[in-house]
């Protein structure tokens, strides 16, 4: 008896803890809005084409992008969101636009999970997207330097911007 109640226990502890990361990186539903939320802070939008049950989506979630988007630093130039690209779920996009997570992947061009693209308040491409998981150890190299390279040009482009150019 006991040793059920404490499996039930873990079932649910885990379960709990399935859906706090699952609410860590939202879903896509508004990419327009999350793209002026960016722009207020001269930051970009970072999008994650994930697929259902692919282990090398649940590894860049969990091992990169949920603690990223739990960390001050960078929710000061990043909205963060996850697209589904076998899911029918809506998602108005940059343009305002209405598209389904699926076909708005297709859009993309995204052909493989996970895919991580980072785009301006237009929806443009910034930075060559991260494409797979060829290895743990590089990987968060990786993105920060494609994060870098995105938020410095959003940034120089608003200076031009602002002094007239």
């Amino acid at each position: 008896m006991k040793s059920t109640l404490w499996l039930v226990a873990a079932i649910l502890a885990w379960a709990s803890w399935t859906a706090r990361a699952d609410d860590a990186l939202p879903y896509a539903r508004n990419l327009q809005q999350d793209a002026q939320q960016a722009k207020s802070k001269n930051g970009v939008v970072l999008v994650a084409f994930v697929g259902s049950n692919c282990s090398y989506c649940e590894t860049v979630l969990n091992e990169f992008l949920v603690p990223m988007n739990r960390n001050p630093d960078y929710q000061g130039k990043l909205v963060m969101r996850r697209v589904e690209t076998t899911s029918f779920l809506n998602v108005r996009d940059f343009s305002g636009q209405q598209a389904s997570h699926r076909d708005f992947a297709g859009q993309n061009g995204v052909r493989m999970v996970p895919t991580v693209m980072l785009f301006d308040t237009k929806g443009r491409i910034l930075a060559k997207p991260l494409v797979g998981l060829t290895t743990v150890d590089y990987y968060g190299l990786y993105l920060d330097e494609a994060i870098d390279k995105a938020v410095a040009k959003v940034r120089r482009l608003m200076s031009g911007d602002a002094q007239g150019t």
